[in-house]
């Protein structure tokens, strides 16, 4: 059993919903990061989700495009967000870990290289957001061979039949985007959010998380109350783009125990 599939069964078991969070690897430089998510596992995240920089983040809203900006600058790549996840490992042997990014990084790296060293880093799981499922059987193949699972985006604009294509192909769990348009959209319509994760639970076993437009505990509470998990980016790294790395990490880790707290009321 995959450390997703371990997190997922405990917390269920707990009768609790999973905290995941978004931090860009190397943001604003690649001292920060590691600190930062050990301090914030510690603060009651269950899940984290590292993204690699990447110059053309199309799903991304202006803060974690700027974020991406910012890492790139100091210097990291997607090979060094992997080893920071290689170094995270050397305390935390628990706490499941998926790469967000896109895929041109990968294709240059090569699909069965990036996914080995991934695997040797402890990395449990892969988003690309650019990696639709009919593109995608090769990499699962390679993904497969490490025990490391393939996480698929929908959208409320999903079809039924997209749907049922994800949801046979996916593993670790479903990424629900609760609104069209990109992250740190503010915009959230909790009720057609939640009409559509039920639409989805009832046809898959995995778990379903709900991520884009959630940054506080009311959107977090609201959410968390009809999917497995919630997925909260922009408002960790929105900090970082006015503010010194350590209050900005101050603040991340305040925030964590917000969200934590919200979902602990459920």
């Amino acid at each position: 059993m995959s450390r997703l599939a371990q997190r997922f069964a405990q917390l269920k078991a707990q009768n609790k919903k999973a905290l995941v969070t978004y931090v860009m690897a190397g943001d604003p430089n690649p001292h920060v990061t590691v600190p930062l998510i050990h301090d914030m596992v510690a603060a009651g995240v269950d899940i984290l989700e590292i993204g690699m920089p990447f110059s053309d983040p199309m799903a991304d809203g202006p803060v974690i495009a700027l974020a991406a900006e910012r890492a790139l600058a100091g210097g990291t790549n997607t090979l060094d967000a992997i080893a920071m996840v290689k170094q995270f490992r050397e305390k935390d042997q628990q706490t499941p870990v998926v790469l967000m990014g896109y895929l041109n990084p990968v294709e240059v790296i090569g699909y069965d290289k990036f996914v080995q060293i991934a695997a040797d880093a402890g990395v449990d799981g892969v988003i690309l957001v650019d990696l639709p499922p009919e593109e995608a059987i090769k990499f699962d193949d390679v993904l497969k061979q490490y025990n490391m699972d393939q996480v698929f985006l929908l959208a409320p604009t999903s079809t039924d039949e997209r749907i049922a294509h994800v949801i046979k192909q996916a593993s670790g769990f479903i990424y629900y985007v609760s609104l069209k348009g990109v992250t740190g959209a503010a915009t959230l319509d909790t009720q057609s959010a939640a009409e559509r994760i039920a639409k989805i639970k009832a046809q898959t076993d995995l778990p379903v998380g709900v991520g884009f437009g959630i940054s506080d505990a009311a959107s977090a509470k609201a959410m968390g109350a009809v999917a497995d998990a919630v997925i909260v980016g922009s408002a960790f790294v929105k900090p970082f783009a006015t503010e010194n790395a350590t209050d900005a990490a101050v603040k991340a880790v305040a925030k964590v125990k917000e969200l934590r707290t919200a979902l602990d009321e459920l």
